[in-house]
């Protein structure tokens, strides 16, 4: 059986999918793009602003699974522009304890959603 997670203090999915699912205690978050939850619109000032508001997303989908960054085991970043790479870690390395950060990759992507610069996916673990 699988319990699907839905919370309004992160955007409501856009297409076919939930925002996580979980699955006995593993917790599988779609990947995350910089809406805002509360307008649906686009955070888009920056790659900075940007990135912090992927991870504000992630961490409201956590939070509603009873998990926090700590329970993280694995993320995937895409990225529209490698030459970000370096301001997106800054941010995103900022929501972890780097001793127990999760595995991850970072990919460059032709498009994403939207045409934003960075989606953040997460899998953590009770």
């Amino acid at each position: 059986m699988k319990t699907i997670i839905n919370t309004e203090k992160a955007p409501a999915p856009i297409g076919p999918y939930n925002q996580a699912v979980l699955k006995g205690n593993t917790l599988y978050a779609s990947g995350q793009i910089a809406l805002n939850p509360e307008t649906m619109e686009l955070v888009l000032g920056n790659i900075d602003d940007e990135t912090k508001q992927v991870m504000e997303n992630l961490k409201a989908i956590l939070e509603s699974a009873g998990m926090t960054f700590e329970n993280v085991v694995k993320t995937t970043i895409f990225i529209s522009d490698m030459n970000d790479f370096a301001r997106i870690n800054l941010v995103y390395g900022s929501y972890f304890n780097e001793k127990t950060a999760p595995a991850r990759e970072t990919v460059q992507v032709a498009c994403l959603p939207k045409n934003v610069n960075v989606e953040i996916s997460m899998i953590a673990v009770l």
